[in-house]
């Protein structure tokens, strides 16, 4: 996700659209079933053979070709015949008998490898989020903001991987961190049989978005009590001194060229907006190494309040940012499916202008703005808890995303937490013996010795 506390702020039977868009592989796209055969030319000519895949370019990458692909993608899985989309991916390319890693960042098109792709020596296939950047429908179908759902994109993902896994023969494996872990979740809940196993890194969970017990508690709880009611010191002044601190929040909108019309509305509530989110940004991003910095709230001078806040999580929504070219896709979806945090902020409660402010449909253009339904997250939270498979769920003990988790089931699935790691959690962070674990677990879903 964003760098943003407004928390995650986070069906089955839809159709795979082959009828219209050939979602089966052609028996030509297959290859002979001897890896040791294939060439480059070999595997270019089987992309190329997947209906609805377009190699656009193909470069060299670490000694291995990395091929930039788009691939037609239905609107509506549900009516495949309600026109198509032109969808992102990446194809990393090193043996067909390896391992794949089908990685989504749950927003653009990410360039990076995983480390997941490193420890398996895997190819690896990373896809753009319908309705984010490039991945979008032209025309009204793209301002059409209710084909944007979890089941939508799981279905996309689910045609990506039959066509690719006519290429790639190893076994398969789904990534992601934060929403791109929420993605790869979701995936696996809608289409169990597409993936070998799931590893996911710091994925919200906010299976019930009426109880935010889990992100109060971690509030309370996070860090030292000394390093919490500083923070808490500093956000309250911030709002205390709001007549002095928003001509400098103004000046600063003003050179980067920040208006919040569209979304917001006012300076006022954007400047507020901002101060809500400094202590979750904070903990997402910092540790409780970063606690000696906080300043003395009552007697910080003006400009000394100012200045670390906007270096330690005073965060700026604005509507260049928050439309259909940037984040507002993901808000749109935060405010009809995943979910968000809405925070009591007791503290600051006689401070604020806005008491309903702290929620999606706040930062969204009105033609964005959607309600909530509970009912699929829900049934994904279910779903994992008794009937997931082969799923691996990393969190950090100070990030506030991974106040509420996804809790796997007995079904050769595990949850690790990584000790005094924020929003970067990883394998890596693990101790030692679960870090092993976790490692020989990998490589056993992966069939890699």
């Amino acid at each position: 996700m964003r760098n943003k506390g407004i928390s995650a702020l986070v069906c089955a039977g839809f159709m795979a659209g082959a009828a219209v868009l050939g979602g089966a592989v052609p028996a030509a796209a297959q290859g002979d079933g001897n890896p040791a055969a294939d060439t480059k030319a070999d595997i270019r000519e089987r992309l190329e053979k997947i209906p609805g895949m377009k190699v656009v370019s193909v470069v060299d990458k670490e000694g291995y070709l990395f091929y930039t692909l788009t691939y037609a993608q239905p609107v509506d899985h549900g009516n495949p015949r309600a026109g198509t989309f032109t969808q992102r991916a990446t194809l990393w390319h090193k043996a067909t008998d390896k391992p794949t890693v089908l990685y989504t960042g749950g927003y653009t098109l990410a360039s990076n490898t995983t480390a997941l792709t490193k420890l398996i020596d895997a190819n690896q296939v990373s896809v753009e989020h319908r309705y984010f950047e490039q991945s979008r429908p032209s025309g009204a179908a793209g301002s059409d903001w209710s084909k944007l759902t979890v089941q939508q994109e799981a279905a996309d993902e689910h045609r990506l991987t039959q066509a690719l896994r006519g290429v790639e023969k190893g076994k398969w494996l789904g990534t992601g961190a934060s929403k791109g872990g929420m993605t790869a979740t979701y995936h696996e809940r809608f289409y169990p049989e597409d993936l070998d196993a799931v590893v996911a890194f710091v994925a919200p969970n906010d299976a019930n978005n009426k109880d935010d017990s889990g992100y109060e508690r971690f509030f309370r709880t996070v860090g030292t009590a000394e390093c919490r009611t500083a923070l808490n010191a500093v956000q309250r002044e911030m709002l205390v001194r709001r007549e002095a601190l928003i001509p400098k929040f103004e000046a600063d909108a003003k050179e980067a060229g920040d208006t919040f019309e569209e979304t917001l509305g006012t300076t006022d509530r954007a400047y507020e907006f901002a101060v809500l989110d400094q202590v979750w940004n904070f903990w997402q991003s910092g540790t409780v190494d970063n606690c000696p910095t906080v300043p003395d709230a009552k007697k910080a001078s003006d400009d000394e309040l100012y200045d670390w806040s906007k270096k330690h999580g005073l965060s700026v929504y604005q509507d260049e940012t928050l439309g259909t070219n940037g984040t507002g896709p993901y808000y749109r979806q935060a405010a009809t499916q995943l979910g968000w945090a809405d925070l009591q902020f007791k503290h600051l409660k006689d401070v604020r202008h806005h008491p309903d402010i702290y929620q999606p449909n706040s930062v969204l253009p009105e033609a964005m703005r959607g309600s909530y339904n509970n009912r699929t997250i829900a049934d994904v939270d279910r779903w994992v808890k008794t009937r997931g498979q082969r799923m691996m769920f990393i969190y950090g003990e100070n990030d506030p995303w991974s106040a509420e988790k996804f809790t796997p089931s007995h079904r050769d699935s595990y949850r690790y937490e990584a000790p005094g790691s924020n929003h970067g959690a990883s394998i890596a962070k693990l101790p030692a013996a679960e870090q092993a674990e976790a490692i020989a677990t990998i490589k056993r879903w992966a069939d890699v010795k």
